[in-house]
């Protein structure tokens, strides 16, 4: 049996990322490799759960250090009911947000980076894709894509203003600089058919 691998694709707002996750897959799938394809937050049924309460309301509903608690809890879940089972099982995992996107939102507003990879340490075991691909997007142009889609009324994190995303938008940038053997940033303002041929080739070193 070839081994598993877990994929992730990170960005801001409006960048793409569910729709690469699923031309991905299907690439992949075309190569006779199995996939699955998942999210956060959410992913099982208790992460689901908990996207509930992350996703709607206001957007001060919660203060920062209990957000990242919840997402910590989300991913504990989604990563021993789903993403680590898959994996063992040899299907490759194409996960839409993951730690890294906890890293750039909830620091943006002021939590630790170190402390957000301890919370994942202990929750989740410490498990680090293979690779991660950055999406990247001028902020403006995330939010008019994702304002076209009629999401931000609905989400408490698309709600927030421009100065939020500029930094999120820098916590990726500062990720994708520290680690740059897993994370590939790819140009999301291409064609989606240039963006996920740049995605298969920036994932030739991992296909069998």
């Amino acid at each position: 049996m070839s081994p598993g691998r877990f994929i992730t694709l990170e960005g801001g707002e409006g960048a793409g990322k569910s729709t690469q996750a699923r031309a991905l897959a299907a690439a992949l799938e075309a190569r006779g490799l199995h996939v699955l394809v998942t999210r956060e937050p959410g992913g099982s049924d208790g992460a689901e759960a908990i996207r509930e309460l992350l996703m709607q309301g206001d957007v001060g509903r919660w203060s920062p250090h209990a957000e990242t608690l919840l997402f910590a809890a989300a991913r504990a879940d989604h990563v021993e009911k789903r993403i680590r089972p898959a994996i063992g099982a040899g299907h490759w995992v194409i996960c839409d947000r993951y730690v890294d996107s906890t890293r750039a939102y909830q620091g943006a507003q002021g939590i630790d980076d170190a402390a957000i990879l301890a919370l994942h340490g202990f929750g989740s075991r410490g498990l680090m894709p293979d690779r991660t691909f950055l999406l990247e997007l001028p902020p403006e142009e995330g939010a008019a894509r994702a304002a076209g889609r009629g999401a931000a009324a609905n989400d408490r994190f698309e709600m927030r203003g421009t100065g939020f995303h500029a930094a999120v938008a820098e916590g990726f940038a500062r990720i994708a600089a520290a680690e740059p053997d897993r994370v590939r940033r790819i140009d999301a303002a291409a064609a989606p058919e240039q963006v996920t041929a740049a995605l298969i080739e920036a994932l030739a070193d991992l296909l069998p």
